[in-house]
């Protein structure tokens, strides 16, 4: 039966609240209920603050300890399975819709920054979300966002790899988050405005730490990449997707030099990332007449986006629209739940959660 009447605690009586709950304030002298508390304290030595201040002093402190828990907490929320139902509607079995917060804290991209395979696909993603998907995620999922990505960049800082991947990484972090909290407003970020202050100067200390990054030379005296024949230099420099390595490369000795400069590795690098029409737009030539595939190649990058392959990627099952990573087993119901599976960009990750 429905409690329709007034509080069960009945207005005429006073309560305190204890560790066992909340009880009736019981006078010492007469032995009862007291009805009144202001009519059995006198005004002098009766405060309201002073009466639960050991109360109120228990609840702050456990505030305070599970502030600090939340700052200082490093780790991921894991769940058991590794993968994810992906609904975009209420049924009869089922009832909402998936969230891209929500795939952020199921999908293991605590572990899969450490595969190298799939650290460029995460990196990316981080990227994407940093750009335009930052307000959408939950407060648990902002925080395992920046968890993460202190595990990235402490991995870049020991194996001194993909620095400057992390570098543009970081800035347009640091670019959204101001935009985010000085022209937007601090109503559109989860959590109190200074937690967010303080990520911003994490940032910084990042971004400083890279900077001052120092690169060891190993101590192999072995065969060296200089040391390999011609043929074999220029098919290693083809392997490279980002024209910016090509250049880096070329500053290392001067043999390097006169290698990144051939055109037809320019010209492969240019045909691998754009189509023909999209080159027949951007013809540049150089003084002797010749196509200039390297000022192309940079010139297209500003206009068109460059072709991105991954060595991993993450799954989507066609027949049971289950999101995962490539290799996970998932309760598929299909004969050949590989043949359902399709690879997913990191763009196409977020395009699945726009509703």
């Amino acid at each position: 039966m429905p409690f329709l009447g007034q509080d069960w605690r009945s207005p005429g009586q006073s309560w305190v609240k204890t560790a066992d709950g909340w009880t009736r304030f019981l006078d010492e002298k007469s032995g009862g209920y007291v009805g009144d508390l202001s009519s059995f304290c006198k005004k002098d030595d009766y405060n309201k603050e002073n009466l639960f201040n050991s109360l109120n002093y228990d609840v702050a402190a456990k505030k305070r300890k599970k502030d600090l828990l939340n700052n200082k907490a490093k780790i991921q929320y894991f769940h058991q399975e590794k993968w994810i139902y992906v609904h975009k509607g209420s049924t009869k079995e089922r009832h909402g819709y998936c969230t891209l917060g929500e795939a952020f804290n199921r999908l293991d991209f605590s572990s899969a920054i450490l595969d190298s395979r799939r650290f460029n696909y995460v990196v990316r993603l981080l990227e994407l979300i940093a750009k335009s998907q930052l307000t959408s995620l939950s407060g648990i999922a902002q925080k395992n966002y920046m968890n993460i990505l202190e595990k990235v960049v402490q991995k870049v800082l020991e194996d001194q790899q993909n620095i400057r991947l992390i570098r543009e990484l970081l800035q347009t972090l640091y670019t959204s988050l101001c935009t985010l909290v000085q022209r937007v407003g601090k109503s559109v970020l989860v959590g109190n405005i200074n937690m967010w202050v303080h990520r911003m100067e994490s940032i910084l200390h990042w971004q400083q730490q890279l900077n001052n990054i120092q690169i060891t030379r190993p101590a192999f005296k072995g065969t060296t990449f200089t040391d390999l024949p011609l043929c074999l230099q220029l098919n290693i420099m083809q392997r490279l997707s980002d024209g910016r390595d090509l250049v880096s490369l070329g500053q290392v000795a001067p043999d390097l030099q006169v290698l990144s400069e051939d055109r037809l590795l320019w010209k492969k690098l240019c045909q691998y990332h754009f189509t023909d029409r999209q080159i027949r737009k951007r013809l540049i030539l150089s003084d002797k007449g010749q196509l200039d595939w390297k000022k192309m190649y940079f010139k297209l990058i500003r206009c068109y986006p460059r072709k991105e392959q991954y060595g991993d990627t993450l799954q989507l099952c066609r027949h049971c629209h289950i999101l995962s990573w490539k290799g996970t087993d998932h309760p598929c119901t299909a004969n050949n739940p590989e043949s359902c599976s399709t690879s997913l960009s990191p763009q196409d990750f977020i395009n699945l959660f726009r509703f």
